[in-house]
Formats: C-alpha cells, sequence, structure tokens
C-alpha cells in the first residue's frame, strides 16, 4: 500500500467520523443530508460484500468493517434517535434520478457480468454521485456549519489523494482501473468548487451556498 492510498483511507474515515461526532455531540443531525447518508451506506453495502467470500488483509478487512458500521451508525442517528431535528423539508433530492441510472449503467459497463462485480461496479458509480443531495440540501437551506464545511472537506481530500494513489500504481505497479478513475475524476469534479471556496474564504460555511447556487445547481 501506497502512502496516497493510506491517507485517502484515513482521510475517509476522518470525515465519517467528524460526521458522527458532530451529530452525537450536538443531539442534532440539523444540515446534514440523509439521503446522502443513505447512499453511502448503500455504497459500502454493495461494495463489501466481498468480506464472505475472500481475504485480502486485516487492515482491508477491518476498515470495510468499519466504514459499513459507521454509514448504518449514522443512518441510525438521523432517522431513528435524533429524528426529531432532520430536516426533510430540504433534503428533497430524487434520489431515484442517482440510483436507476447508476443500476442501468453497472449492467452495462462492469468487468465482468457477475452479480458480486456488478454490485462492486454499482458501488463505484454511486460513490462518485452520492454527495449531491447533501450538496443540494445545502444549496436549499442558505446555510452550512462549519463542522459540515469540514466533513465535505475530507470526503472530497479522500477521492482527489485516491486519484494520486492510482496514477502511482499505474506507474509503479502497471495497474489501470478504468472504471474506478473515471468515477473518482467526476468525484472529485463535483467537490472542485468547494475545495477552491474551503481555502479561499478560510472554511467559513456561509460563502457555500452561493458558491453551489451558481456553479452546481443552476
Amino acid at each position: 500500500m501506497n502512502i496516497f492510498r493510506l491517507t485517502g483511507d484515513l482521510s475517509h474515515l476522518a470525515a465519517i467520523v467528524i460526521l458522527l461526532l458532530k451529530i452525537w455531540k450536538t443531539r442534532s443531525c440539523a444540515g446534514i443530508s440523509g439521503k446522502s447518508q443513505l447512499l453511502f451506506a448503500l455504497v459500502f453495502t454493495t461494495r463489501y460484500l466481498d468480506l464472505f467470500t475472500s481475504f485480502i488483509s486485516l487492515y482491508n478487512t477491518s476498515m470495510k468493517l468499519i466504514y459499513i458500521a459507521c454509514s448504518y451508525a449514522t443512518v441510525y442517528l438521523i432517522y431513528m434517535k435524533f429524528k426529531a431535528t432532520y430536516d426533510g423539508n430540504h433534503d428533497t433530492f430524487r434520489v431515484e434520478f442517482l440510483v436507476v441510472p447508476v443500476g442501468g449503467l453497472s449492467f452495462l459497463v462492469n468487468h465482468d457480468f457477475s452479480p458480486l462485480e456488478i454490485l462492486w461496479t454499482f458501488s463505484i458509480y454511486l460513490e462518485s454521485v452520492a454527495i449531491l443531495p447533501q450538496l443540494f440540501m445545502i444549496s436549499k437551506t442558505g446555510e452550512a456549519e462549519t463542522i459540515t464545511t469540514h466533513y465535505l472537506f475530507f470526503q472530497g481530500l479522500y477521492r482527489a489523494l485516491y486519484l494520486v494513489n492510482w496514477i502511482w500504481r499505474f506507474y509503479f505497479e502497471g495497474f489501470f482501473d478504468l472504471i474506478a478513475v473515471v468515477a473518482g475524476v467526476v468525484q472529485t469534479i463535483l467537490y472542485c468548487d468547494f475545495f477552491y471556496l474551503y481555502i479561499t474564504k478560510g472554511m467559513s460555511g456561509c460563502a457555500l451556498p452561493a458558491l453551489f447556487c451558481g456553479h452546481v445547481f443552476f
């Protein structure tokens, strides 16, 4: 494992932990898109079904279990424990517009037409757009807490580091996965405006909606 993949994994884990701690400490899921978190739970579930069929390393298995457990814990906090604080009126992105096309694409473009491979491909495609409900929610509410912007930053950093990881692996290992790379590029592009604002505006959440409304959704 190279340093870019390891750092990417840690950034991904940091994003998940930041979100969980934010919800637990504030006893509120205000500003958090439950739909995005449901999509991420679906991503991890369909991607890591190989937990039952193969073992790569203790690190690999541990990270998979942590991602799955944390994603469902987040969904539980949003839709069960702190349901009263969930802003469903603004979390209105039509996720079927993501899941249905992604599902169709995973059947058409994959490495091998087998159930596990199709589900893995589905998870890769879905992850690239799973953050859209969260960004859409921010554009509707007109605000984003600083802790939420930190979560988004680490999510975007994770994907950007994975792109560097794939470049590293191509040059030093001869490995190249077109599906993962293309999906990763799409996901990183969705974060580009956010990265620029996060860095140039001193991580101020109040300016985020203006950027999203102007560049991403309209």
